[in-house]
């Protein structure tokens, strides 16, 4: 369903926010290209560009999201819980809650913002409405 209803600011923040994501994955990758690894054997060309790969898709989502397209939404909100159980295991099983804990929070608030009021209503193709329209 397409229509022209306007999207609404909270759906342009979680595109930046997962935006920025894509572009920390993609950076991740160059880094572990330009550093290189210690360890005999291990492919860094094939890791990088998994890496390119996945976090590539999570920045088209973003974009998407900032352009208005609902197909964005879905993807992004998969991102998001995904991201959710990494964070739990670097706070818990990993020692490293100094990485988790922004993580999770990060990633709960682009979850808060994909389903704000005026989200959900936008994704579904209705006017913006309630409390947080633009």
């Amino acid at each position: 369903m397409t229509s022209d209803t306007a999207v609404p600011g909270t759906v342009k923040a979680a595109g930046l926010l997962v935006g920025i994501e894509g572009l920390a994955g993609i950076a991740f990758a160059v880094v572990l290209l330009i550093g290189g690894s210690s360890q005999p054997g291990l492919n860094v060309y094939g890791q990088a560009g998994y890496f390119v790969v996945i976090f590539g898709g999570v920045l088209a989502c973003g974009i998407g999201l900032l352009l208005g397209k609902r197909w964005a939404r879905g993807p992004a909100t998969a991102v998001q819980i995904l991201l959710l159980g990494v964070s739990w295991y670097a706070i818990g099983p990993s020692g490293q809650p100094g990485y988790g804990i922004p993580a999770a929070v990060f990633c709960v608030v682009v979850l808060v913002l994909l389903f704000r009021t005026s989200s959900r209503a936008w994704a579904d193709g209705h006017g913006t409405s309630g409390e947080d329209a633009n």
